[in-house]
């Protein structure tokens, strides 16, 4: 067991804490914002290079009338909301991604754990499709023909629920979504989750 130094202050031994908590705390915010992007652009990549533009080929069916791999392309935010504003979507999301930096490196929540872990995601949730909405991915569209060539400034969609009865009648209808959009929605429920935490008790101090 390592030994306590004798000649430390014990203000020196208390203020280690806070910096070592600090640094996992960055820790574990690169790592959720950077390894959760990386991962996103990669399955959209590789999804894409497997069944090509949407419409082009079949989807790959994991579970008969309820889950498949399909591409598609939104023009618009969550869930399909906004269609045709993409580039209008792109400045709000470089707005909110320069927002939580501030709120990260200003405001202190660079020292709270849930709050590092929702923004972590909602971090890579923002760059993901932000990378789709600057057309960096490099796709161009092929239908319709008035489109035909042109650059796409879509987010690449790929995960599709859709519980078909029995009949074949069409029951429920998820629009197709990606791994950002997974991040951002679970980044917002533990940001909700955070906001329902009961503040710690203030003892009273005897006068």
């Amino acid at each position: 067991m390592a030994k306590e130094n004798p000649y430390e202050s014990p203000q020196a031994s208390t203020e280690r804490a806070p910096s070592k908590q600090l640094w996992v705390n960055v820790s574990i915010l690169l790592f959720l914002a950077v390894g959760g992007c990386a991962l996103d652009l990669w399955t959209k990549d590789w999804i894409f290079a497997k069944l090509g533009m949407p419409e082009t080929n079949r989807p790959w069916v994991l579970w008969q009338g309820v889950f498949s791999l399909t591409t598609s392309l939104n023009e618009g935010a969550l869930f399909s909301i906004g269609q045709g504003f993409a580039l209008g979507f792109a400045v709000l999301s470089i707005i909110a991604a320069l927002g939580i930096g501030y709120w990260l490196a200003f405001k202190g929540a660079i020292h709270e754990r849930l709050l590092v872990i929702a923004l972590g995601l909602i971090m890579a949730g923002i760059g993901g499709n932000l990378y789709d909405r600057l057309g960096w991915h490099g796709l161009r569209w092929h239908w319709p023909v008035e489109r035909i060539g042109q650059p796409v400034y879509a987010v690449r969609d790929w995960l599709h629920f859709c519980l078909i009865g029995s009949d074949g009648q069409v029951l429920f209808n998820w629009p197709v979504f990606n791994l950002a959009d997974c991040f951002l929605v679970c980044g917002a429920g533990l940001l909700f989750l955070q906001s329902l935490r009961t503040p710690p008790k203030i003892e009273a101090k005897n006068v």
